[in-house]
Parts: structure tokens; C-alpha cells; sequence
């Protein structure tokens, strides 16, 4: 959960850096750049996951507990607006005759929007997590987390693991069956790392 958190936090900076810069249209870079791609694509596979093993197993085992419930709840509103800006900021990149300031605006809305989701689960969730969800439970959370982003894990995983800690790095990779940790560790990350994430021509 962290390590997903750092990451996304890592790609708001990019995306802010884009969007405020004086030398190039962001649109034109976010157009064609697989950052943007990967971004979308993880925040998708780790919503996705909460949603089938998560947030069901916090619902249930905080149940008779409203004022915790309360906390678990105010989530999905989170999300469901972070997920209108970003649609209306692909609405923006197709559109030709787009606003710029307005596309500026809604990178912006988006920056702050999902870096106070993350604060919001660090602060309220994860502490109820960590005292009620059973090893069971987020074991099962982990295996769909891994199931949802399978598709893209060339990609994913190194974008999951570019920059984390060196015990971060090594826990997750360990985690990886056999043949994974192979093609990880030999073809997936220096594939990843000479692709310019946030430059024009890059998409994913």
C-alpha cells in the first residue's frame, strides 16, 4: 500500500512539473506520454483491488462500529471525484481547441485531489487496517492487488518499485514466483529504465 502511495505521489510531482511549465503546451506532452498511461493504468488496478478485497473485509469487520464505518465511507466520494477530473483531463487532450489555463486548472485539481486521498488513507484507513483486517484478509487484498495489475506488470512493477527504499524493493520482489522474479529483474526493469516516462511519443 505504501509502496503503490510513493509511487503515485512520485507522478503527481511529474504531472505538476508538466503542467506549470513555461517551455512546452503539457497537453501535448501528457498526449503521448506513458506516464500519464501508467498513472491512470496503476491508480485503476489499485482502486480496483480495494474494491473487491479491501474495503468489503474493513466494511465487515467494523461493523457495530459506526464512527470507524464513517471514515471507511467518506472514500468512495474521494475517488469518484478524482476519477471526473481525470476523465474531464482526457476530454481536454482530445479535444483540439482545448483551454490551456483550464487544462492547467484540472492537472492542478488532480494533484491535489489524489495526494489528500493518499494522506486521507494513510491517516484514517490504514491505522484501522492495521488493528482489524485479519493476516488472512490482507493477504487475500495482496493477491488481487498482484492479479489486477498482471496485465501490465512489464510495465508496473517497475514503475512500483522506481525509486522505493532498498528493503521496500527486495520485500516486494520476494513476494514474485520464480519465473516473475526472473523476467523482472532481466528484462522488465532495464526496460523501464531508459523509457522517458513523461516525454512526448512515450505512451504505454
Amino acid at each position: 500500500m505504501y509502496a503503490m502511495h510513493d509511487a503515485l505521489r512520485r507522478e503527481l510531482a511529474h504531472l505538476d512539473r508538466i503542467a506549470t511549465s513555461a517551455d512546452r503546451d503539457p497537453r501535448h506532452v501528457l498526449a503521448t506520454a506513458a506516464g500519464w498511461t501508467l498513472l491512470k493504468k496503476a491508480l485503476h488496478a489499485h482502486h480496483t483491488a480495494e474494491d473487491d478485497a479491501l474495503w468489503p473485509s474493513l466494511r465487515k469487520n467494523l461493523a457495530g462500529r459506526p464512527k470507524d464505518l464513517a471514515l471507511v465511507e467518506v472514500t468512495p466520494a474521494e475517488r469518484a471525484a478524482i476519477a471526473l477530473v481525470i476523465q474531464a483531463i482526457d476530454d481536454a487532450l482530445a479535444d483540439p481547441d482545448s483551454d490551456s489555463l483550464r487544462f492547467c486548472q484540472l492537472a492542478d485539481a488532480l494533484t491535489r485531489g489524489l495526494a489528500g486521498h493518499l494522506n486521507h488513507e494513510e491517516q484514517t484507513a490504514l491505522p484501522l487496517i492495521q488493528r482489524v483486517l485479519t493476516v488472512e484478509q490482507w493477504g487475500r487484498f495482496g493477491r488481487v492487488h498482484a492479479h489486477h495489475i498482471d496485465q501490465d506488470a512489464p510495465l508496473l512493477l517497475p514503475w512500483l518499485l522506481d525509486g522505493a527504499e532498498e528493503p521496500m524493493t527486495r520485500r516486494l520482489l520476494a513476494r514474485l514466483p520464480a519465473p516473475e522474479y526472473a523476467a523482472c529483474t532481466a528484462r522488465w526493469m532495464p526496460a523501464y529504465a531508459v523509457l522517458d516516462r513523461w516525454g512526448p511519443g512515450t505512451a504505454a
